[in-house]
């Protein structure tokens, strides 16, 4: 079983007992976060795809530490103008665990709200059925003359 979530803006493939490096996060270590923009969800039996998230489906997750990337070096050069410039960036990371992946099933008891709006639908439906419709007035065109005339 898989889940692509969306953390701090980046989309992520994850499954049980799986290690991933995201964006530094403000989480503690040894918390537990929530995740619950659940893109997709793929069972062994189904696949289930968000529009755009999965209602009711989270992905549990343990933060185990904060570090800091690979140095990525930045080289800047315009050729014979003697312009040189070296620069370097480590980006701040957050290493977390997938515990677990949850769907759960949409059980939504119905509420009056929402019985009196389809009384109302029903309602406004039935008048629109009493009004008569008007017939359709069919237009006959003219017949052109094919006669030619010799002069």
């Amino acid at each position: 079983m898989f889940a692509v979530v969306d953390i701090a803006g980046q989309q992520f493939k994850v499954s049980n007992g799986e290690k991933i490096y995201v964006n530094k996060l403000d989480e503690k270590e040894g918390s537990s976060i929530k995740i619950d923009k659940v893109l997709l969800i793929n069972d062994t039996k189904k696949t289930t795809i968000g529009k755009p998230h999965i209602n009711n489906a989270s992905v549990t997750a343990k933060v185990i530490n904060h570090l800091k990337g690979e140095k990525v070096t930045v080289f800047k050069k315009k050729r014979r103008k003697g312009y040189k410039v070296k620069n370097g960036f480590r980006a701040s990371l957050t290493e977390i665990e997938i515990i677990k992946i949850s769907e759960k099933a949409d059980q939504k008891k119905p509420t009056a709200k929402t019985k009196a709006t389809k009384t109302s639908a029903s309602k406004t439906s039935a008048k629109k059925a009493a009004v008569p419709k008007k017939k359709a007035v069919k237009k006959v065109a003219a017949k052109k003359s094919t006669k030619t005339t010799k002069k």
